[in-house]
């Protein structure tokens, strides 16, 4: 622009000129965009909103913990504003966005969401819609996620494929009743459920290996020996619950192979052995399978049980206890994707983040949460 600046007086003489000299300019003096500056560029603004789920329990407690924490290392760089907002149920949720929306988008750089149900998929929409680019957490809504900037999660089916790997390392057989205790109804669970199942029938890898041949199980075998619980709403109390009423009937004490999808559903599991609720001679006939149960997350109490630490009297009895990696500092990858998405770097749009088995023998290598 410094030509144009010495040449201005041609201005004035020809504004044919100077329209030839300034597209000369642009074509001759401007390096292309960086990849995404497009994008970023639509969003406006310098301004980041960070929405998760209110902290009610552990690991959306500390998932907020987690995105507080890399919010405030945004604040410091300088380059870009963020704030933590939460929500308790999707319909607030839903009015965060509106609110967001309706404010001025020229403030706007990017919102990362962890949406607490599906019908928060309006609310995305609307986002798309505004032309605000979005990273998706953990709950990933399969109508809206080719329009995020990225999905980042962690590897739900690995989670189920972790599980059914454990299980098939010591002894299980196809046909071997197991019982799965399922978070929600969302996508999660889905896909939880799926790797439980596609590692056993051969579709799936855990750790690079498939499921051995001689342990490969039919699609008949998974329908009549796998029993799915239905929604625990990630609950302790309901999982202990429920489990309680299951073993009223003492056939079901016969069952050895238990997968719960959360640390907190597996601490549901060892409070009702725990407790009163379940009679003598089911604990019995149920310490005398050798159970495994599995849960998955990181929650620091239930790895204190792996340590030996607590709940001795009832892990002795079992066969085995594990978790999977679910951690939830993984909402820092999701708003470094936001910040990196705005930098015009390139991010990957379906982020998945690798589990791992958690046993008695290496749980000292990892770090759980409160």
């Amino acid at each position: 622009m410094s030509n144009i600046s010495r040449r201005s007086f041609m201005a004035a003489s020809s504004a044919t000129l100077l329209s030839v000299l300034l597209a000369g300019c642009d074509n001759g003096s401007q390096e292309p965009a960086p990849e995404g500056a497009d994008d970023a560029a639509q969003a406006g603004g310098k301004h980041i909103y960070v929405l998760t789920a209110s902290p009610d329990h552990g690991w959306t407690g500390q998932v907020g913990v987690f995105a507080q924490e890399k919010v405030d290392e945004v604040n410091e760089s300088g380059t870009y504003t963020a704030e933590l907002q939460t929500a308790g149920a999707a319909s607030d949720q839903i009015a965060q966005v509106e609110d967001i929306l309706a404010g001025n988008l020229d403030d706007v750089a990017g919102i990362v969401i962890q949406p607490l149900d599906d019908t928060v998929q309006s609310a995305i929409q609307q986002i798309v819609d505004a032309g605000v680019p979005y990273v998706a957490f953990d709950r990933i809504i399969e109508a809206v996620q080719d329009s995020a900037v990225a999905n980042v999660k962690g590897d739900n089916e690995g989670i189920g494929a972790g599980s059914a790997a454990y299980f098939v390392a010591n002894g299980m057989k196809p046909g071997d009743q197991v019982y799965i205790y399922q978070g929600d109804t969302s996508s999660v669970t889905t896909l939880r459920d799926n790797g439980f199942t596609e590692y056993l029938l051969g579709n799936l890898e855990f750790d690079g290996e498939k499921v051995p041949e001689e342990s490969k199980w039919t699609q008949d075998q998974i329908d009549s020996a796998i029993t799915k619980s239905g929604a625990m709403n990630w609950s302790r109390s309901d999982t202990k619950a429920a489990f309680e009423a299951l073993l009223g009937d003492e056939a079901n004490a016969q069952i050895k192979w238990w997968y719960a999808e959360d640390d907190e559903l597996a601490m549901g599991i060892l409070e009702a052995l725990n407790g009163g609720g379940i009679s003598d001679s089911a604990k019995e006939a149920f310490y005398a399978t050798k159970p495994f149960i599995t849960g998955c997350g990181g929650l620091n109490e239930y790895y204190e049980v792996l340590r030996g630490n607590s709940y001795e009297d009832i892990a002795t009895q079992l066969g085995g206890v594990m978790s999977t990696t679910y951690s939830p500092s993984m909402i820092q990858t999701a708003i470094q994707d936001m910040v990196d998405h705005l930098d015009g770097k390139d991010v990957p749009q379906d982020h998945v983040i690798a589990c791992e088995n958690v046993t008695s023998e290496n749980v000292d290598d990892y770090v759980g949460f409160e």
